[in-house]
């Protein structure tokens, strides 16, 4: 694999005896700082409900406030 321009400059600059900017780097840019947490039985069941719930009431499901009149007509001779 070939070596990028920068790290030839940087293998230079030691060669030369400059200071190595690899050794500027703090160890903190290697750590995740990030904090994690996985979700609690409650969380996940609302996600679960809210994700199907988005699903089933975009328009192709009535949201229960529809009315309708159905009229039957039988006549018996």
């Amino acid at each position: 694999m070939a070596k990028s321009k920068a790290k030839k400059m940087r293998d230079k600059m030691t060669r030369e005896g400059k200071r190595n900017p690899e050794l500027n780097r703090s160890l903190f840019i290697f750590a995740d700082m990030e904090t994690r947490k996985t979700k609690t039985k409650k969380e996940k069941l609302q996600h679960q409900h809210t994700k199907h719930k988005k699903r089933l009431s975009d328009g192709a499901y009535s949201t229960g406030d529809d009315r309708f009149f159905i009229a039957l007509h039988t006549s018996t001779k």
